[in-house]
């Protein structure tokens, strides 16, 4: 699966990047606002996107909902440090399948990317 980080903290894409399952998921892209995102979104088609919501340029929410529009079956996860119910709730209406919440450990990051990979149980 091909995967696009989003994140205005390069220490935090390269974390992302460094924690991943690599076998699984291939990192094709990362842009570091919302509106670098859309860009990099459409040259690269991934399947994933982990998205950060507080970006200069265009925030998380704004970018996650036109991603959706270009592509509606993106897998998108909000990984950010704003961590309160309403934000990950109001991130989840809007069309995200996963939201974790910052600092994380590579245990909690590669089983939230399991989660969006295979999807809700049933």
């Amino acid at each position: 699966m091909k995967l696009l980080i989003v994140d205005d903290s390069s220490i935090m894409r390269r974390a992302i990047q460094k924690y991943l399952d690599e076998n699984r998921i291939e990192v094709v892209g990362t842009a570091g606002n919302g509106l670098e995102a859309i860009e990099v979104f459409k040259k690269t088609d991934p399947d994933l996107v982990t998205m950060d919501i507080t970006m200069p340029e265009m925030d998380g929410l704004t970018c996650l909902q036109e991603l959706l529009k270009i592509k509606p079956g993106t897998k998108i996860m909000v990984i950010t440090a704003l961590t309160d119910n309403a934000t990950g709730l109001r991130a989840l209406k809007l069309g995200a399948r996963n939201f974790l919440g910052k600092p994380f450990t590579p245990e909690k990051l590669n089983e939230a990317f399991l989660k969006l990979i295979e999807g809700p149980k049933r």
